[in-house]
């Protein structure tokens, strides 16, 4: 449990002379969570295991890996670990490349040490590794935006004879938003540009959250649904549900269910209230909809009427937090081709448009703003944040009009 949630922070994946403060913030947060975990275990399951045993536990883990931490620290700080860990390199490409990336890494790095820069346009591949040779170089940057590609190519065997490893810089083209990572494509090495959230453990933890935390959801308001469909097929004719074809991840459509709030007939009156829409772009919005029933708007209010989407989240076509389903029709209508980009997540039943003000919100551009933000910025952690300001959300009655 506890490494899982490390992984997620990113504790694993950061420099060893990372500042202690932003450690040992990660390392507090992940023993606070699994004792807390642990606690909700005990409790469900009635293990009747002593607390004092699971805070000694957290204290423990936190004192052990905080302790370790030093330990690598002081080890590559010494003599032996700049000797064999120290990253002493040489920096290829154009005067202006270099320099740019010189400047970009910074002074202060403890893992690495330039020891040269090379322009493979002006020197030869044997002028490099009569260098490597004479600085005892172990890694060579190669920056081959610019750089003849036979050369790239050249310089990059004639490392390989040498035993020097090879970094070279996937900056070719220039993207505003992907991030670069490098995979395999049945034995090919492939560049992989990708702009939406990256984090395997992260996201295969979200799919957990999301399997137990909708089992969990239905069981605990299974009562308030059968209230509401009791309540919706006494009040209004028509079918107790509400389906309606959404864009789901990457645009492929999927139904969503929810609990019908509005007449049998809402979707052949919405023309007749285009010119009452309040949301600017292909979305529709109005606040005081006359479609809308009595007992709807009382499930609108709560957001009661969204719980049939629990289904479709254990069907794996939305998640608990996630940008909202648009009707397939509307997001045919989107006018900016950038806007296409919240579905490149899964959908959810709540994000940070639902807890920013959702009723207040009168621009689709600013609804796309904090739905990109969401997937720029996206960690387990804020997913839990959005989760704990929804519940507020709801039962506070600031829910969808």
């Amino acid at each position: 449990m506890t490494p899982l949630i490390l992984e997620w922070q990113g504790y694993y994946g950061q420099s060893v002379f990372a500042p202690r403060r932003q450690v040992f913030w990660q390392l507090l947060k992940a023993c606070v969570i699994s004792v807390m975990f642990l606690i909700l275990i005990d409790f469900m399951f009635h293990f009747n295991g002593a607390r004092s045993v699971y805070v000694l536990f957290g204290l423990c883990s936190f004192g052990l890996m905080a302790l370790k931490g030093d330990l690598l620290r002081w080890l590559y700080q010494s003599k032996p670990g700049q000797a064999r860990f120290k990253q002493r390199i040489i920096l290829t490409g154009t005067l202006e490349e270099t320099r740019h990336l010189r400047e970009s890494i910074g002074s202060s790095l403890e893992e690495v040490e330039i020891v040269g820069d090379v322009d493979l346009n002006k020197r030869s591949v044997a002028e490099l590794v009569a260098f490597i040779h004479e600085q005892s170089v172990n890694t060579v940057v190669l920056n081959a935006r610019n750089t003849l590609l036979g050369q790239v190519e050249a310089a990059i065997g004639a490392c390989e004879l040498e035993g020097v490893e090879v970094w070279l810089l996937a900056d070719f083209f220039k993207t505003q938003i992907s991030r670069t990572s490098l995979d395999d494509f049945y034995g090919h090495p492939v560049f992989v540009f990708h702009s939406g959230p990256e984090k395997p453990w992260e996201r295969l933890a979200k799919q957990i959250i999301d399997l137990f935390g909708g089992i969990v959801l239905l069981a605990v308001f299974s009562p308030v649904m059968v209230a509401a469909a009791i309540g919706v097929k006494l009040t209004s004719k028509g079918p107790v549900l509400f389906a309606q074809k959404r864009s789901g991840l990457n645009g492929r459509p999927f139904v969503m269910y929810k609990f019908r709030t509005m007449v049998t007939n809402a979707e052949q009156l919405k023309h007749e209230l285009a010119a009452l829409n309040e949301m600017s772009g292909p979305v529709f919005k109005v606040t005081n909809d006359p479609r809308v029933t009595w007992f709807g708007r009382f499930l609108r209010k709560f957001s009661i009427d969204e719980f049939p989407q629990l289904f479709n989240v254990l069907r794996s076509e939305m998640s608990l937090v996630g940008p909202r389903p648009l009707p397939v029709d509307e997001v045919a209508r989107f006018d900016d081709v950038a806007h296409r980009r919240r579905l490149s997540v899964k959908p959810g039943l709540t994000c940070l448009w639902q807890v920013s003000g959702r009723n207040d919100l009168k621009d689709f551009a600013e609804w796309v703003r904090l739905d990109l933000q969401y997937i720029d910025n996206w960690t387990l952690w804020l997913d839990i944040k959005i989760l704990w300001r929804t519940i507020w959300v709801v039962l506070l009655g600031r829910g969808a009009r």
